[in-house]
């Protein structure tokens, strides 16, 4: 039940970091046609991201550690542009969700895809 919980968690977090880059590029300055262009590529670049190295179907899936680079990328990117924006306290409360999740997950031996690592 916990590692079930913990997965949730994890798709959820993933889902508020491109919604929060997706906002991000809208906040950003300029016309309305570049914000749009911002707040579609940002999401779209790191869901590229996320699922060439990082998804559970991944076709060239890291291993950990080196799994936890492109991790922090779009996590510390999705914090930035909180930021960025004004909203601090959603910026922290998004980066220490994701890596309490993330040392969580690890403790129950469950990759970030659910399947059993190794240590």
């Amino acid at each position: 039940m916990v590692r079930g919980a913990n997965l949730a968690l994890r798709f959820l977090l993933e889902l508020a970091a491109l919604a929060a880059l997706a906002y991000g590029g809208w906040q950003a300055g300029g016309a309305w046609w570049s914000r749009l262009l911002l707040a579609v590529l940002a999401p779209t670049l790191a869901a590229v991201i996320w699922g060439r190295w990082v998804a559970p179907k991944a076709k060239h899936l890291l291993t950990d550690p080196a799994r936890l680079v492109p991790e922090w990328v779009v996590f510390g990117a999705a914090t930035a542009a909180l930021f960025a924006t004004g909203h601090p306290v959603l910026g922290a409360v998004l980066a220490l969700l994701a890596a309490g999740n993330r040392v969580a997950l690890w403790r129950l031996g469950t990759g970030t895809g659910g399947n059993p690592i190794t240590r």
